[in-house]
């Protein structure tokens, strides 16, 4: 695109998305041509390369206003946003501060007596049998005890619960005191101290009344001492908060710049679990925001400020929702990265009529992401990443240390592909920057990757292509070691040793796909693959083929899919309470109506948010248990439950597949409610890919359609000299390929195996495995 052109104030969309090797940016801007419709443009970077510019979203947001608007803007300089209508990041900033203990100091304030809580822990054993176990340390580097003290009254396993408890009017005012065990016989519970209802509706005796003097003389010493940040957990404070919101309040005063209050991050009961994540909350907000200042600095004013006329910011959630910067934060951006991918694939492959299952798998640079979608998002509630447990709802995304940048290395006559990661700097050993050997290096010797149609973005210019050579010097050691190490009955070729660091990596790629469909009792070859990533077309035929998997899908934008995700994704919005009531006839009229209240409170937000009437989809939630377990289950009532909200159906529904038994002559409790709002962002995507495919003419491509041949490694056949090599751009919708083939464009490379066909739809390429 050339000269300068006259574009509409906020046409331009642009989503980023931020990588452990690369930087992805997909935008669209409406059609000079033809105003009805958008063109749309593709901007892949390395994530890092400090020899040319600091940040790869702001730099990759240059080069799309460049190429759009015609105009040069010089790097470091502000950029102008009024084309822009909005920008959407997902960023691994939070996630690599964790794993890298980088995050930000921050100090823990804990009710007095609880000052090891959170060192102790649940008394987890994951590795039971390790002699030397070694615990992460605790993300907190000071701790200051709140002498206060509050309790709940009765117990709760008392069998006549009901009849005992305390009773409140409905405000809130105190009617009778407590008639069960332990009462003392005088006041209004088992001992002395004000009787008040919490949020919960349980009944709390406050024991002690925090100090503020003290309080505000202890948080001075924290704040002379360098502290900026602090995370608060007091006892019961999900459903009693007032005493974590006056240290708060205490804490602004003095000009500390973040608070995690646990009681607003994550109102939920178990204060161990609730105590980490916001500890976790004050160790990484604070670094993704110093990230998102320098972001912000970038452009002009206007993007910051965010008014009704400018350009707005979106981030993706841990749970595949967008979230705007007042609810955005460390906590909620774990998973922000890999998130857009699921959000893409889910949308594009998923048939409401086929409904069938979709394996998404995501080979980036230093990891492959692997999840499953079956008409919803699957969810989970407590994840640990790190040696850090969490409890904060993120996708269901099982992740491995497999990816394009992996290290290879012969280990004690073993083949080992990572965990160690070559990066985006310096990368593997093809990068022109001296790195190790990786998968990438791998691929390339097999011919699985062509120097000629590989982005020139190395070297010093940024214009110098792959290094093959240098990738050939450092095999040809690797191939002396193995053979050298009497290893194996016989010799191996140079192609053979190469290929085995391939085999490795794909059995590992496997791995987290068995553990999202067998382990759960989902037959895996019952799926369809729906590959994705940098590096997913060069080994998703190889991955389906070991799984008995007969249909991959792959985006025409699947290298930038996490990306291409962002332009899809809903805004969502969020409220929780707790409850500690049980599910019974009698209290379902009161659940109901605290849902129809915190379903008013998500819609006004998202009316604020700009969505309104039919753009807005609510799902109702209940946290349910059996009484006497530990483990309660996030309950979605659907069709399969009956009519209306049949929460007890989806309750037993839900834990008999998690468990396989149900517990019928137990009560059942409600930790939590909750009520989540989802904003659509578009209307529909069309036709999916399956319809397509009945209407498709089918056309058979001949070698001498190719755009060039080249020499590639195939597992049982060896080398194939004149494998065919087209280029997608130029396929017509309806063209069909036939392995052993490659399929390139600017952005992927696509490595169609001997017995693979490959069709081309509108979006996809459909490869059938035969």
């Amino acid at each position: 695109m050339t000269g300068k052109i006259s574009l509409p104030s906020r046409s331009i969309r642009i989503c980023a998305d931020r990588g452990g090797t690369f930087c992805d940016v997909h935008a669209s801007f409406p059609d000079p041509e033809n105003a009805n419709e958008r063109r749309e443009i593709v901007v892949k970077l390395l994530s890092q390369d400090p020899g040319n510019y600091k940040d790869a979203p702001t730099e990759g947001i240059r080069r799309v206003l460049e190429t759009v608007t015609g105009e040069k803007f010089s790097r470091g300089q502000r950029l102008p946003t009024d084309k822009i209508d909005y920008i959407r990041l997902s960023t691994t900033v939070a996630t690599n501060a964790l794993l890298e203990r980088k995050g930000h100091k921050h100090a823990l304030v804990i009710t007095k007596g609880f000052k090891d809580l959170l060192v102790i822990g649940n008394q987890a054993r994951p590795k039971i049998f390790d002699l030397n176990i070694r615990r992460p340390p605790p993300l907190y580097s000071e701790v200051l005890e709140v002498d206060e003290r509050v309790t709940l009254v009765g117990y709760t396993s008392d069998p006549k619960a009901a009849e005992h408890a305390v009773q409140f009017d409905d405000e809130g005012k105190l009617v009778r005191g407590y008639r069960g065990p332990g009462w003392d016989k005088e006041g209004n519970a088992e001992g002395p101290g004000e009787i008040v209802r919490g949020v919960s509706g349980e009944a709390v005796r406050i024991l002690k009344r925090p100090d503020p003097e003290q309080i505000k003389s202890d948080l001075k010493k924290l704040y002379d001492d360098g502290y900026r940040s602090l995370a608060i957990v007091l006892v019961h404070s999900y459903t009693f908060p007032v005493h974590e919101q006056l240290v708060a309040s205490l804490a602004r005063e003095l000009g500390f710049a973040h608070i995690s209050v646990s009681s607003q991050l994550l109102p939920m009961i178990k204060m161990v679990p609730r105590g980490v994540s916001s500890t976790a909350d004050a160790y990484l907000t604070p670094i993704l925001y110093e990230y998102l200042d320098g972001f912000f600095n970038g452009f002009d004013e206007r993007l910051r400020k965010g008014g009704e006329n400018d350009a707005r910011v979106e981030f993706m959630g841990s749970d595949g929702g967008l979230l705007d910067l007042d609810n955005f934060s460390g906590l909620k951006s774990i998973l922000s990265g890999p998130a857009g991918g699921v959000v893409g694939y889910a949308l594009t492959s998923w048939d409401d009529d086929e409904k069938k299952p979709i394996i998404g798998i995501d080979v980036g640079g230093t990891s492959t992401d692997v999840s499953r979608f079956s008409g919803r998002y699957e969810m989970v509630y407590e994840t640990t990443t790190a040696g850090v447990t969490i409890q904060c709802p993120q996708l269901d995304i099982n992740t491995v240390a497999a990816g394009g940048g992996s290290c290879l290395a012969f280990r004690n006559g073993l083949f080992v592909t990572g965990p160690e990661s070559a990066g985006a700097y310096p990368g593997p050993s093809s990068y022109r920057r001296g790195g190790p050997l990786a998968v990438t290096d791998a691929n390339l010797m097999l011919g699985r990757l062509v120097v000629d149609y590989f982005p020139k973005i190395f070297g010093e210019s940024e214009k110098e292509p792959l290094d093959i050579e240098a990738s050939r010097v450092k095999f040809k050691d690797v191939v002396q070691e193995v053979n050298n190490s009497d290893s194996f009955e016989k010799k191996l070729s140079f192609d053979e040793v190469v290929y085995g660091f391939i085999k490795i990596a794909n059995e590992t790629m496997c791995r987290p796909i068995r553990a999202l469909t067998e382990a759960r009792g989902h037959a895996t070859s019952n799926h369809i693959l729906a590959s994705f990533g940098g590096a997913g077309g060069q080994h998703a035929c190889e991955i389906a083929h070991i799984l008995g998997i007969s249909t991959v899908l792959i985006h025409r934008y699947s290298s930038i899919l996490s990306a291409y995700g962002l332009a899809l994704a809903d805004r969502a919005f969020e409220r929780q309470e707790p409850c500690s009531t049980s599910y019974t006839p009698d209290n379902k009229a009161s659940l109901t109506q605290r849902l129809d209240r915190l379903e008013a409170n998500v819609r006004a937000e998202l009316k604020r948010q700009g969505f309104d009437g039919s753009r807005v989809h609510v799902e109702r939630m209940l946290n349910m248990r059996f009484d006497g377990t530990d483990t309660a289950l996030m309950v979605l009532p659907d069709a399969k439950d009956g009519e209306g909200e049949d929460f007890l159906a989806a309750f037993k529904r839900t834990y008999k597949n998690e468990f396989g038994f149900l517990l019928d002559t137990k009560n059942i409790i409600v930790d939590d409610i909750k009520v989540r709002g989802i904003g659509k962002t578009f209307d529909s995507l069309g036709p999916s890919v399956f319809k397509e495919l009945h209407t498709l003419k089918k056309r058979s491509l001949e070698k001498s359609n190719a755009d060039s041949t080249h020499s590639v490694y195939f597992d049982g056949v060896g080398r194939v000299d004149d494998t065919p090599v087209f280029l997608l751009d130029k396929l017509e919708v309806g063209d069909v390929v036939a392995g052993p083939a490659m399929i390139i464009d600017d952005t992927q490379t696509i490595v169609l195996i001997p017995g693979a066909e490959a069709l081309l739809c509108r979006k996809h390429l459909y490869i059938t495995l035969h």
